[in-house]
């Protein structure tokens, strides 16, 4: 097994500011794992949050769980062995993306065949940061301008207070008031329990669909503050990073937010669908900023999933990876062996 990486830098077309702050462009790692004349790819985003804050730090935690030994090891062993090795969960996504990649190229099989799944059925929601009014407006006309375009996210949770977060959502209320497109809000935990339960009250009677991470991770246990009388449906992300998440707080929620930079990958993806489909809560897969390599891994796995997020590769400029686009929109992958995906070769010539 030989392993390359590749280090690239992402640009976005429209910067994207959440809660915590303004992301205007990302440097992502891209792994090449060639084995019997197969040549599969896996992508890391880093993230602090995530355990890797930028590329090296990805390359030097993956290259110490390679140089554990791993020829011989199955995908599910590799992926016990990234645990015992802490290795970041952004990191390991790349391999454990690139390893699922290999495994199915040999069986000549999309990878969501290979894995027992539909193929990608429900379309993705495109993401609407945090802007003054006149920003959101231009931009939500330019992406519904997209007869493809099925559903939005909006962030909100901004650190200028709710007040704002009303300001923000009425201008994509008014200038979607022509489309039978669907609202759902993320609020990334920029609230208090008490601004949260203003919001939700708020929100459930202008068409949301649903509050995502309406508190900050670590403070889960006030969740049940906001579920007993909910008037939208709990979404929990950043607070949900592996199956045992799910079962810490399945109690207080009605589903959950998985993405593959956050959990390490399709191998830990799964688990949380089972746990989450065994607590009977709804799903989501989102993103981090991904181009197409680890979109269209998250789109293998798609299809067993209740809502989609996966859009970050809609926004950059341009994408480095080729692989996953739109179709009636829904994120789609080549219905070829594997995830479908790879690095163009401009990007690592």
């Amino acid at each position: 097994m030989i392993i390359n990486f590749h280090k690239v830098n992402l640009k976005k077309k429209h910067p994207l500011q959440i809660s915590r702050g303004v992301h205007y462009e990302s440097e992502n790692l891209y792994i090449e794992l060639t084995k019997d004349g197969i040549t599969s790819w896996g992508e890391s985003a880093p993230g602090i949050n995530e355990g890797a804050a930028n590329p090296l730090e990805v390359e030097v935690s993956l290259q110490q769980l390679i140089d554990s030994g791993l020829e011989n090891l199955s995908i599910y062993e590799i992926h016990q062995r990234s645990k015992e090795l802490n290795i970041p969960p952004c990191a390991y996504a790349a391999l454990d993306i690139a390893l699922w990649d290999w495994h199915a190229q040999k069986a000549r099989m999309p990878l969501y065949q290979y894995l027992g799944l539909p193929s990608p059925r429900i379309p993705t929601s495109i993401t609407v940061g945090i802007n003054p009014p006149e920003v959101i407006k231009e931009r939500v006309e330019t992406i519904i301008a997209n007869p493809e375009v099925k559903a939005l996210k909006v962030k909100l949770g901004s650190p200028d207070g709710i007040e704002y977060d009303k300001l923000i959502y009425s201008q994509v209320l008014d200038s979607t008031k022509n489309s039978n497109i669907s609202i759902r809000v993320d609020a990334n935990g920029g609230w208090s329990v008490e601004e949260a339960k203003i919001m939700m009250k708020w929100l459930a009677e202008r068409k949301a669909e649903y509050i995502e991470q309406p508190l900050v991770e670590g403070d889960e246990d006030n969740l049940k503050y906001l579920f007993e009388g909910r008037s939208l449906p709990i979404f929990i992300d950043e607070s949900c990073r592996t199956s045992e998440d799910v079962s810490r707080n399945y109690h207080y929620v009605d589903g959950v937010n998985l993405k593959l930079m956050k959990c390490g990958g399709i191998t830990e993806a799964i688990k949380i669908l089972n746990v989450a489909k065994a607590h009977n809560l709804k799903t989501m897969i989102g993103c981090m900023s991904e181009s197409s390599v680890s979109i269209s891994a998250g789109a293998s796995i798609s299809g067993i999933i209740d809502y989609i997020d996966l859009d970050s590769h809609y926004n950059l400029d341009p994408d480095p990876s080729e692989g996953s686009f739109m179709v009636q929109g829904v994120t789609m992958i080549n219905d070829i062996p594997g995830h479908g995906a790879k690095l163009k070769t401009e990007n690592h010539a």
